[in-house]
């Protein structure tokens, strides 16, 4: 059974950033039913003990069209959720230090150069969807934005995500309302950049 991340601080630990409110139902509701449509399509798919990262990777082996519908949309809205709700703390904010620091001046010039980019691509997702950091498992470092509940480990690339930034109304309207860029930029003020750099770490592992 795929479980909800638990949040590791309150509902209202992220204000003024990100209001209590919209955390509440963000999590108990979007996420909570997103984490339910998954486990309801995945067992009558028969993929419920799949690993969520191999499943979204291999959708096209679920052969029932509809069923694999389902899983793309509630399992990437449940795994991205649980990136999204992990790397995120009332103790966030800064620059990230250590080998992630030294992958992003590499990749991006510097770490103001990759907050603009991937701010850029993030505000200027057309409709709901995200903005993503990823890696390869060289420890090379993509930005991307896609669509709903899609992520780059449904395309085939062989990245694996390592930051998101949701750009669904839902995540920021009750306070933001259409201002998505201010959302954008509050967001990097609680962001957790050591459950980053572990991301980082994990998925370049080996």
């Amino acid at each position: 059974m795929f479980q909800q991340i638990q949040l590791p601080y309150d509902y209202k630990a992220l204000e003024p950033y990100i209001d209590a409110l919209t955390m509440e139902t963000h999590y108990s509701k979007h996420h909570a039913a997103y984490t339910k449509n998954l486990n309801d399509a995945a067992k009558k798919a028969g993929v419920e003990d799949k690993e969520i990262t191999s499943l979204l990777s291999s959708l096209d082996r679920v052969s029932d069209e509809a069923l694999r519908k389902s899983i793309r949309n509630n399992g990437g809205g449940f795994y991205n959720h649980n990136l999204y709700f992990g790397i995120m703390s009332p103790q966030g904010g800064g620059e990230p230090t250590g080998d992630l620091k030294t992958s992003i001046d590499q990749a991006f010039g510097s770490f103001g150069n990759f907050k603009d980019k991937i701010s850029a691509l993030s505000a200027g997702q057309f409709g709901s969807g995200w903005g993503w950091l990823s890696t390869d498992r060289s420890g090379n470092l993509h930005l991307s934005s896609s669509a709903n509940q899609d992520n780059p480990l449904m395309d085939g690339s062989g990245v694996i995500p390592i930051l998101g930034i949701d750009v669904w109304e839902h995540a920021y309207y009750l306070k933001y309302k259409n201002l998505r860029a201010d959302y954008i930029k509050a967001f990097f003020e609680v962001v957790d950049w050591k459950a980053v750099a572990a991301n980082y770490s994990n998925a370049t592992r080996g």
